[in-house]
């Protein structure tokens, strides 16, 4: 039983030895690169052109997390997200959290020049509800983040139209 522990061990510790020293890219596919037309420094806008507020997206481990960080124009109030493909179930996955506790969980896909995600349903007021946040890869570089609220396939009301624009 011992041998057998050890052996596995001397395996596991060989492996993280090739892993860390080769020149392989565990998220250089296609699909990791899908959500990149949003890294960069940001200044940011509302639909009406008054300043919303600053975000910075960088890559991060090794290419397999996109990091943002948010400070919004007004009030003193920030978030950070982390974001990732995740192979297993094929889909971008976001977790947002902000300085007043709030959280989101999104998941979905690119599709063209949009990446699109939704949060899963949740009842409010009697209401099933979801969230849905399609960023906008624009022609001139700029990024349209549009965050709807659902209920089905109904728009019930929007909580952030955003234009970003490279520092």
């Amino acid at each position: 039983m011992m041998k057998t522990f050890f052996f596995i061990l001397a395996l596991f510790l060989f492996q993280g030895a090739i892993a860390q020293n080769s020149d392989s890219c565990a998220c250089c596919s296609e699909n990791h690169s899908a959500f990149d037309f949003w890294i960069g420094e940001w200044t940011v806008t509302n639909a009406n052109g008054s300043p919303a507020g600053e975000n910075s997206i960088v890559k991060e481990e090794r290419g397999c997390v996109l990091r943002e960080n948010w400070t919004s124009a007004k009030q003193a109030y920030t978030g950070t997200s982390i974001n990732f493909y995740n192979q297993i179930s094929q889909q971008w996955e976001q977790t947002w959290v902000d300085n007043s506790g709030a959280f989101l969980k999104l998941r979905g896909n690119r599709e063209g020049d949009k990446m699109i995600m939704s949060s899963a349903e949740f009842l409010r007021d009697g209401k099933m509800l979801k969230n849905k946040v399609t960023w906008f890869k624009n022609e001139d570089g700029t990024v349209r983040q549009l965050w709807e609220l659902l209920e089905g396939d109904k728009v019930v009301s929007v909580l952030f139209d955003g234009l970003y624009r490279r520092k």
